[in-house]
């Protein structure tokens, strides 16, 4: 969707920038290459590269800029401690958390309710179960770390776009886009963590249906995963691109083997 609505915008007379973040540290990479028995930056350096292989075979062109967190730890750092500087986050036991309290908005983009917010993450550090980590302390099974003011750890996911997309784009830039999914919490905590520094962030946000099988969300925790590199292999570009064509942006799109062949007539008509 990105890469479509920037090519468009360009067509149109438009001086567009597309920023799209790589986050490669986070505590599903921990896990998965210690279950593999491979550093963590190996196994983030390979997803990163069969994630380029892959989109890149939809012919729409890169993002402009393509920054990955573990090269923006300086901006991230500065990012908490000027937070914590304005008593919007605290630091317990080697994490750092952003005080919900101090943002009186929280939810308002989402809609999300109090028991959604307390179920992100429990813990004992917390002054309250609705705020969320910022800084993490390192931990046993984790192979890579950053000094920072709090302790060797390395930053929170939330924190990690806040930045990048402040490094690039501005403190203030027109839309930023994700899945529905990403509403609550990740894109609710980035707009707390940066408009409560008084930063305008985004102005516009764009949140693009998801694709389901079966009436249910692709997800891995369901096991009912399409590869973007299986659907290509099978049905080829054009018709995939016809397939996203075809639906509603921002609405859920039916994925299943007689949509595809639908989507597939239709581009040998165009063509």
């Amino acid at each position: 969707l990105g890469m479509w609505l920037r090519n468009w915008l360009r067509s149109t007379g438009y001086e567009v920038t597309l920023v799209r973040n790589i986050t490669d540290v986070d505590d599903k990479v921990y896990v998965e290459a210690g279950k593999q028995g491979i550093p963590s930056r190996e196994l983030s350096d390979r997803a990163t590269a069969w994630f380029f292989e892959d989109t890149d075979a939809l012919g729409l062109g890169r993002p402009d800029i393509e920054p990955r967190a573990t090269e923006t730890i300086p901006e991230i750092v500065a990012f908490i401690q000027a937070l914590v500087d304005r008593d919007l986050a605290y630091a317990a036991n080697g994490d750092v958390y952003f005080r919900v309290a101090g943002f009186p908005e929280y939810g308002r983009l989402s809609g999300a309710k109090l028991e959604e917010m307390i179920a992100q993450e429990e813990s004992e550090l917390k002054h309250d179960q609705r705020d969320f980590a910022l800084w993490k302390s390192q931990k046993p099974h984790e192979d890579t770390a950053w000094d920072s003011p709090w302790g060797p750890g390395r930053p929170g996911w939330h924190i990690e776009c806040s930045a990048m997309a402040e490094k690039f784009l501005g403190e203030e830039f027109e839309i930023h886009g994700g899945g529905n999914d990403l509403r609550f919490p990740h894109h609710e905590n980035e707009l707390a963590q940066s408009r409560s520094l008084g930063h305008g962030f985004a102005r516009i946000w764009m949140h693009n249906g998801m694709l389901e099988l079966d009436a249910a969300k692709m997800s891995k925790s369901l096991g009912n995963v399409v590869t973007l590199r299986n659907v290509l292999d099978v049905w080829g570009r054009e018709a995939l691109l016809v397939f996203h064509l075809s639906g509603f942006w921002s609405k859920p799109a039916d994925f299943d083997d007689d949509v595809m062949a639908q989507a597939a007539a239709r581009a040998e008509g165009f063509r």
